[in-house]
């Protein structure tokens, strides 16, 4: 009796299809990684206010007091990140530096977010004419 099912065997050129779309998704994430522009201007938020705004060009340390204890904000070489903070997964901390976007820790309210072009002549221009 024929149970309906299908004896399907991976030829190589399913193997070689399914390696040059892995390298082609690759490939893309990263191709338009490196075309998005950096940010200029870090700004921090607790709680939905803005508490600091600084270039991205200044490299320093910040202390925010959040509802849950202090975040520490690393800013250098023109990135930023969440160095420390009293969350208990620490998800913010795992993001790594950024140059662009945004990281939130949801458990202590704050967030950082990059902002600005990076190149101050074109301010007006947005994200697919700049």
């Amino acid at each position: 009796m024929n149970s309906g099912k299908k004896n399907h065997k991976t030829t190589f050129a399913d193997r070689l299809l399914l390696l040059f779309l892995l390298f082609l998704s690759f490939y893309t994430f990263f191709s338009i990684r490196q075309t998005l522009p950096q940010g200029s201007e870090l700004e921090i938020e607790v709680s939905g206010e803005l508490r600091y705004a600084f270039p991205l060009s200044l490299d320093r340390t910040v202390e925010v007091e959040g509802p849950l204890g202090m975040t520490v904000v690393e800013v250098k070489g023109g990135r930023a990140r969440i160095k420390e903070s009293p969350c208990r997964n620490s998800i913010c901390m795992h993001q790594g530096w950024i140059g662009s976007g945004a990281v939130v820790c949801l458990p202590n309210r704050v967030m950082i977010r990059v902002t600005g072009t990076g190149n101050e002549s074109g301010k007006d221009l947005d994200g697919i004419s700049g």
